[in-house]
């Protein structure tokens, strides 16, 4: 099996573009099973970020699979192929583990080193096991750059080097309001983004932070980690005429900030910074025309962070990056031989079997202890024959191109393909 990847990104589209294939829980969800229903996949699960949405797949072909995955982000867009391709990326195999190792060490970020995707990219995992659309295939590729995004972290200062999303438009509305601290702070939402935004506020000094959420449980428990004061949305026109800083982070459809709810609860035009990091957009594009408030959004912030970081902590991420794929796309071609080798000695036993049983109808009166001493002296010759080129198979497997070592080992000692395939077959299924 291989991995394909098929995704839209900040990298690759406009904020516009991926608010029209965003996707809330349930949508998510659907999205996992639609892809694992594709005929040609095997595995899926999806990354869903407020930037990103990715649909991650082990197939057992190429061509057919590709169009079925890319289709299904297409069919969510509301866009004809035409116009949705050319925003789409697809990484296939080896690509596919070096995107995927990229991704969660926050290389691709719009905040290049924020380590909320580590988050993410473990959620995708438990998703698609709490779903059981992953198997071993994808469990192993998403363990693994699991360790490699926190091997990134531990071993660089990609994630202090860097600012979030959160640090970034803050520092952008200083213009506008100044220090945070001393201020009073509206978080709406109560998700990972409203976490870390209720955290940075609050540690960066904020006088006064609420939190609000339609869910009130929820409000409850992010401001009570913060010393925050939890409100209803209903209570959200009454904050916004206390506010300095507002960040919206629900993600929710439809528009929770209107033109008409700002107006009215700032009409003497006091300064506000509203900062919306949510897809689809919280925010009405529109407050920005009103007297004394600033807007930002994801759009401005993607094109401000692209030059954000330091290149030695990029370089430095770079090359844990490398090193990982390398050892385990090494690990991975090495276990590809495995079944060949194992089916190869299998055979040699077998042979050797054979040819001691003939011994025995040869000669009947062999006492036990020289049968023991021939067996012995023949299972060594077999070993000996073996061991060069089974080590050299698992050598030649780490080497570029298209020789397959294990088929032509398999084709020169004439190896049951069935043999082969039964050392990879789960229990039960033989």
């Amino acid at each position: 099996m291989s991995v394909l990847v098929v995704g839209i990104s900040h990298n690759s589209a406009p904020v516009s573009l991926l608010e029209r294939v965003a996707l809330d829980a349930d949508g998510v969800h659907k999205l996992v099973h639609d892809a694992a229903s594709c005929e040609h996949v095997t595995e899926a699960t999806v990354i869903s970020t407020c930037n990103r949405l990715e649909i991650y797949a082990d197939v057992d072909r190429f061509h057919g699979s590709v169009e079925e995955v890319s289709r299904l982000l297409v069919q969510r867009a509301g866009e004809t192929a035409e116009a949705m391709l050319p925003h789409l990326y697809v990484h296939y195999d080896d690509g596919a583990v070096s995107h995927l190792f990229q991704v969660a060490a926050g290389l691709d970020s719009m905040a290049v080193g924020e380590g909320q995707i580590l988050g993410q990219t473990r959620e995708a995992l438990r998703l698609g096991q709490e779903l059981g659309t992953v198997g071993s295939g994808l469990n192993t590729l998403f363990q693994q750059a699991l360790r490699v995004g926190k091997r990134s972290r531990a071993e660089t200062d990609i994630d202090r080097a860097a600012p979030s999303l959160v640090t970034a438009a803050l520092e952008r509305s200083g213009a506008a309001v100044g220090d945070v601290a001393g201020k009073r702070v509206v978080v709406v939402g109560a998700g990972a983004m409203a976490g870390l935004s209720t955290a940075t506020v609050s540690r960066l000094g904020a006088a006064h932070v609420t939190v609000v959420n339609r869910t009130a449980g929820n409000a409850d428990r992010l401001a009570g980690q913060y010393g925050a004061r939890p409100a209803p949305l209903a209570q959200l026109p009454a904050e916004l005429a206390q506010a300095d800083i507002v960040i919206t982070c629900t993600g929710a459809t439809g528009v929770l900030v209107t033109t008409d709810m700002v107006r009215e609860a700032r009409p003497d035009g006091r300064p506000l910074a509203l900062i919306d990091l949510a897809l689809p957009h919280d925010v009405d594009p529109a407050v920005a025309d009103l007297p004394g408030v600033t807007l930002i959004n994801l759009a401005e912030l993607a094109e401000e962070l692209r030059t954000s970081v330091t290149g030695q902590e990029v370089g430095n991420v770079r090359r844990i990056v490398a090193q990982e794929v390398a050892a385990f796309l090494s690990a991975r071609r090495q276990a590809s031989v495995t079944p060949t080798v194992v089916a190869l000695r299998s055979m040699a036993t077998s042979v050797v079997d054979a040819e001691m049983e003939r011994l025995s109808g040869r000669l009947p009166d062999l006492d036990e202890d020289s049968r023991a001493e021939v067996l012995q002296a023949v299972r060594r010759v077999a070993d000996k024959l073996l061991h060069q080129p089974t080590v050299r198979v698992r050598e030649l497997a780490n080497e570029t191109g298209a020789v397959s070592y294990a088929a032509a080992l398999a084709e020169l000692f004439a190896l049951d393909p069935e043999a082969v395939d039964a050392v990879t077959r789960p229990e039960g299924l033989a």
